[in-house]
């Protein structure tokens, strides 16, 4: 009672400080704990970003202004084809300086090493022009003009086989696409997403070589670029109100939005990110209510008397805010610490981009310093029944 009394008068040593740090193990646990809830919700916010920005990075790639689809399409893994005649329509406009057509399906890959199959997302493009910003793609359009030849995507899953090791060696690097041998003239870098673990482009003709289902000229993107100076908006208004509405015109923007609404909420991927997120906050606020309450009704007596002396409810209330607070902080940091390995160990085995950005730094800082004064906010209600005359 008297150390107690003492820790009030060291202006130097706040109070909070000495009630955490008197029982070691009790803080441990609590730090522990909202390193947990902080872990927890790096990981669900990571994965959420994760799938977002994997699923938009063609779309960002995309070398024009405006996109057409078809008003049917919901993202790339639901694209419905509609006549490239929409597309070569809008060149009738002013303002559109080229178009370019795109086709994308899925396919099945065969690995040249082990024989097994998995899901591939094919491009098919005129190899005239460059219509993606990505590493690899131009230097190997001219490889694209001839039979049978792909470029495959350096970023792909291991399941595919180790095919950029083989290229960059130096060996004839051949596989089957839908049962049809082609040869990988490339390498291009795109990356996996929770759309698809790999990724191949090719000339608009070897698209149909492969793909003897599709009829040519039913593509699922129409690229358009637009002349120096050109309003996008308003050739965008100009467009939805010229061509049919069965086409869906978009931004670039406008497009890479699309495709982020419909994972975050035609999905069931975006929604358990996010409520993953809620229960790591929930976990958090349990454990430092816990942890304070059991501050509070420890020194109990202590408040009680306190109180007898003059000091008022407000007071007290501060000192468990100041705990909280205290308990913010050094949590974040391990947290943080550890959220840094997982994130490099998800990135290296999912070869998804789980990086670990400021905004997300801050956001779950502010999310563990709210957590935790609404924590203490509700163990502080104990101090109302620290009452000097039933205590004494």
């Amino acid at each position: 009672m008297t150390n107690f009394f003492t820790a009030i008068n060291r202006k130097k040593i706040p109070l909070a400080w000495l009630q955490l740090t008197r029982e070691k193990t009790r803080l441990a646990v609590a730090l522990a704990g909202i390193g947990f809830a902080d872990i927890l919700m790096f990981m669900q916010l990571g994965f959420r970003d994760a799938l977002y920005y994997s699923n938009v990075r063609l779309h960002g790639s995309l070398q024009g202004e405006i996109v057409l689809l078809n008003r049917q399409s919901n993202a790339v893994l639901a694209m419905k084809s509609f006549s490239q005649r929409r597309l070569y329509k809008a060149l009738e406009l002013p303002s559109v300086q080229s178009v370019h057509p795109i086709y994308l399906d899925y396919s099945i890959w065969k690995n040249p090493d082990t024989g097994k199959t998995r899901s591939i997302l094919v491009f098919g493009i005129n190899p005239e022009t460059n219509v993606f910003n990505l590493e690899g793609v131009q230097e190997n359009l001219d490889k694209l003009k001839l039979p049978d030849t792909v470029l495959f995507d350096r970023s792909s899953r291991q399941e595919y086989g180790p095919i950029a090791k083989y290229f960059d060696e130096g060996k004839n690097v051949t596989a089957e696409v839908r049962r049809r041998r082609v040869q990988v003239g490339g390498l291009f870098t795109l990356g996996a997403s929770f759309g698809a673990d790999g990724n191949l482009i090719t000339s608009d003709v070897n698209f149909l070589r492969l793909f003897l289902n599709r009829q040519q000229g039913l593509i699922d993107i129409g690229l358009i670029k637009l002349k120096p100076g050109a309003n996008t908006d308003a050739v965008v208004q100009e467009l939805r109100n010229y061509l049919p509405e069965d086409i869906n015109v978009l931004s670039k923007q406008e497009f890479i939005d699309f495709e982020r609404h419909y994972w975050a909420s035609s999905t069931a991927i975006g929604f358990i990110f996010s409520l993953g997120t809620i229960m790591g906050f929930i976990v958090g606020t349990v454990i430092v209510y816990q942890i304070l309450y059991t501050e509070v009704a420890d020194h109990l007596s202590e408040y009680a008397t306190l109180k007898a002396i003059g000091y008022t409810h407000k007071y007290l209330l501060g000192v468990i805010l100041q705990e909280a607070i205290i308990l913010a902080f050094l949590g974040y940091m391990p947290g943080w610490a550890f959220t840094m390995f997982m994130y490099k160990t998800a990135r290296d085995a999912t070869l998804l981009p789980v990086f670990m950005s400021l905004e997300r730094a801050i956001t779950v800082l502010i999310l563990t310093f709210i957590m935790c004064v609404v924590s203490g906010t509700i163990a502080v209600r104990k101090l109302k029944s620290a009452d000097p005359a039933d205590i004494f």
